[in-house]
């Protein structure tokens, strides 16, 4: 027995990786969370399945149901929203199984951010303006930041800016980051990236708060930095006609003759 966390994407049924769906039509046991991973995902169950909604269980009750599965030999596909390693709360459950003895597996999905970005159309690292992208989120009920975890000591580094979690408290934010960024600078808010009811809201850190509507709730991703909004941007060296690279050597004395 074998219980299989995997990362259910951020919305669409189809962002959802090979792995993760066969996985999931093998395990005669489902546990999701409820109240982002879309029932289309449930589809994958296979027929007769045990398929358990894990928003309203505290997390001895989740073990609980695991623990049972075990005891009958069952596999369990456990589903979470996004991807795995960031905000799944998937560590406090893998420290439990490892007390008790039960084996796991860890199948990567489709983060919100990449979802997002892909929604937007854009590369959010471009060559001279930003190479860097800081995955983050600003305190909640549920986890503290760390004292160093500042949102204005990552805005000082100029990255872009994916921050999750936060909606409710844009004012915060956006006054956080105008210092560092310029009012001017480009941000884009995406609410429920791949799902049917998306929304998209394009603007500056001077005029975003105007441009949000009362729907988004904390679903929504905050994306900041120059690359939303710039088309002047330096061409990468990977494709240029004199870039010496393994497979397209260049020159008399190419860095990789043998691959010549």
């Amino acid at each position: 027995m074998t219980v299989h966390f995997i990362g259910a994407g951020p919305g669409a049924p189809d962002l959802l990786t090979l792995r993760g769906r066969d996985l999931i039509a093998a395990c005669p046991v489902c546990l999701y969370a409820g109240s982002l991973v879309p029932e289309g995902v449930l589809a994958h169950c296979p027929a007769g399945a045990r398929i358990v909604n894990t928003a309203p269980l505290s997390l001895d009750e989740i073990i609980a149901e695991i623990a049972a599965a075990h005891a009958d030999g069952k596999d369990v596909a456990r589903l979470h929203s996004g991807d795995l390693s960031i905000w799944s709360a998937m560590g406090e459950q893998l420290r439990r199984l490892r007390a008790l003895g039960i084996p796991y597996t860890v199948t990567p999905g489709v983060p919100s951010f990449s979802a997002a970005a892909a929604a937007l159309e854009v590369e959010l690292t471009l060559p001279g303006l930003a190479q860097t992208v800081v995955l983050t989120r600003t305190p909640g009920r549920a986890s503290a930041m760390p004292e160093g975890e500042k949102l204005a000591a990552f805005a000082a580094t100029g990255a872009v800016l994916a921050i999750h979690l936060s909606i409710h408290l844009l004012d915060k934010v956006v006054a956080e980051l105008v210092p560092h960024y310029g009012a001017d600078c480009p941000v884009a808010i995406v609410w429920r990236a791949s799902w049917p009811d998306q929304r998209i809201v394009r603007a500056t850190l001077a005029r975003l708060d105007a441009a949000v509507g009362s729907e988004m709730e904390r679903t929504a991703l905050i994306l900041v930095g120059k690359t939303l909004g710039s088309a002047d941007f330096d061409e990468s060296r990977l494709y240029a006609a004199d870039y010496d690279r393994r497979y397209r050597p260049v020159g008399v004395e190419p860095r990789f003759p043998e691959a010549s």
